[in-house]
């Protein structure tokens, strides 16, 4: 079956405007020559002068939205040679106007340099937080041994890649392991508490013999990392998985986290957990006595995680996102789509989103790597 195109939304929070340092859109580039070449034509064509030699004052300032310094001067040194040849008789307003154009046209070469300057330094420093922040919670493979994957985040706050949720997939000796959680706070501030609970969460799927084990290791982190900083309360929900050698069957274990979503024969039914306490209350050492559930598999079966950004998440009138009743009639989309079309369809039900959005897909992979079918 073709993928059908994942639908854009135009709020979606991960788009920056031209207005919050994206690079300008096309239009505002060609404006400053086509208002040239256009008060150019209309005094050539006109039999009578027209005073509209004052638009020309307007190409300077608008070049230092999109050019630089040189090519602002370029454009700055056309509107004084235009304003100064008879031929367009655009100079009757007399000389302080075209004064008054020659120190614009000047401010703006500054303002151009500043500008480009200050949007250098942006780009430089912007490219080393995406990097930092990409460290900390790297994209999924698409194929982690026998499971297909799939993740997505969107950051409730503007301009940043991580916030307070996180997921990862590790394949390790005793099988694949995906976590999903979500930390306490928001934004940058939780970034710290995400990076130590991803680094034990990598520690863990290699040492650590169960998945109960990883929890616990988990929950002892938030503790140790919670008493080094005075007044500190850290926790975290989290959903840990995992899948047998062959993907035919997983463990689920869930601590105070929403529990993953079973794609089954079109419908969507809601994994029976039996869940445990967040993360980091001291809880370490009842865990191990935890079994968690053990879900068996088939063909074609999906595993949906999503943070309570997606299952908490309200349209105007207060009604919630209705995640189990959306997701059937998404449930032939190719899995590695299915977290783009469930975003476009939340935005669409929301118009905006209030809290990080992190969505996990996982299904069993066949021979070949591909979503096994029926």
């Amino acid at each position: 079956m073709p993928k059908p195109p994942a639908p854009r939304s135009r709020r979606d929070p991960s788009r920056r405007s031209w207005l919050r340092g994206a690079p300008p859109p096309h239009w505002v580039r060609v404006l400053p020559p086509v208002l040239v070449v256009a008060v150019c034509v209309a005094t050539l064509l006109s039999p009578n002068p027209l005073d509209i030699g004052f638009l020309l004052g307007a190409i300077p300032p608008l070049a230092v939205l999109s050019y630089g310094p040189l090519a602002t001067a370029l454009l700055g040194c056309a509107v004084v040679t235009l304003l100064s040849v008879p031929l367009f008789q655009l100079n009757h307003p007399g000389n302080a106007d075209l004064e008054t154009i020659v120190f614009v046209s000047v401010l703006s070469v500054f303002l151009s340099f500043v500008r480009s300057r200050r949007d250098r330094q942006l780009n430089l420093e912007r490219t080393i937080a995406e990097a930092a922040q990409r460290a900390v919670v790297p994209p999924v493979p698409e194929l982690v041994g026998p499971v297909r994957c799939a993740g997505l985040y969107r950051a409730a706050q503007r301009g940043t890649l991580v916030g307070g949720d996180f997921f990862d997939v590790r394949r390790g000796p005793h099988g694949v392991r995906a976590v999903m959680g979500d930390v306490q706070g928001h934004g940058l501030a939780a970034v710290s508490t995400v990076a130590a609970l991803l680094g034990s969460f990598r520690e863990a799927v290699l040492d650590r013999p169960d998945l109960t084990a990883v929890a616990g290791a988990l929950d002892r982190r938030l503790v140790v990392d919670s008493a080094e900083v005075r007044h500190a309360e850290l926790f975290a929900t989290a959903v840990l998985l995992e899948f047998a050698s062959d993907a035919r069957s997983v463990r689920v274990v869930t601590c105070g986290h929403p529990a993953p979503v079973l794609l089954r024969d079109g419908k969507a039914t809601e994994v029976e957990v039996v869940p445990w306490t967040p993360l980091g209350l001291g809880l370490a050492e009842s865990v191990p006595e935890q079994e968690g559930h053990t879900l068996l598999l088939r063909p074609g079966d999906v595993l949906f995680l999503a943070s309570d950004g997606v299952t908490e998440a309200r349209n105007r009138s207060g009604a919630f996102y209705p995640l189990l009743d959306r997701l059937p009639r998404l449930a032939d989309i190719d899995p590695g789509v299915l977290a783009d079309h469930v975003l476009a369809d939340l935005l669409a039900h929301c118009g905006t989103i209030r809290d990080d959005v992190t969505m996990l897909v996982l299904a069993p992979a066949g021979p070949d790597g591909a979503a096994s079918g029926p």
